[in-house]
């Protein structure tokens, strides 16, 4: 798993701002050339891109696709998190360096999950 491109990264957050209700090119044109000018093509690329390596899915509208994401932002965060403890080395100290630069919240939300999955556990 890679991280996404710029214009990728921008595409895929329109598209989860969205919370599942499906989008055009069109659609996301409109609002990316609000902050900066991009050819109708440019979006239209980034986004069979995406597709075809299983970001967005795709339902024919006519003549365009409607697109939705194939998974969630915290889904594609998680999955980089896995790639950096994969790729990182050492686990143990992966970890440890990702757990000091969190702040108070972050901490507690972590404290949180590991209670949960424990608690979950049989036996």
């Amino acid at each position: 798993m890679r991280g996404f491109g710029d214009l990728e990264s921008v595409v895929m957050d329109r598209v989860w701002d969205r919370a599942g209700a499906p989008v055009t090119v069109r659609d996301l044109l409109d609002e990316i050339s609000r902050d900066r000018p991009i050819a109708y093509t440019t979006v239209m690329t980034t986004m069979d891109n995406l597709y075809k390596k299983g970001w967005l899915s795709r339902v024919r509208d006519g003549k365009a696709y409607r697109y939705t994401a194939t998974a969630s932002r915290a889904e594609y965060s998680a999955g980089l998190m896995r790639e950096a403890l994969d790729t990182g080395g050492d686990t143990e100290a992966v970890l440890s360096h990702f757990v000091a630069q969190m702040d108070g919240a972050e901490s507690h939300a972590l404290r949180e999950v590991l209670r949960r999955r424990t608690d979950r556990r049989p036996g």
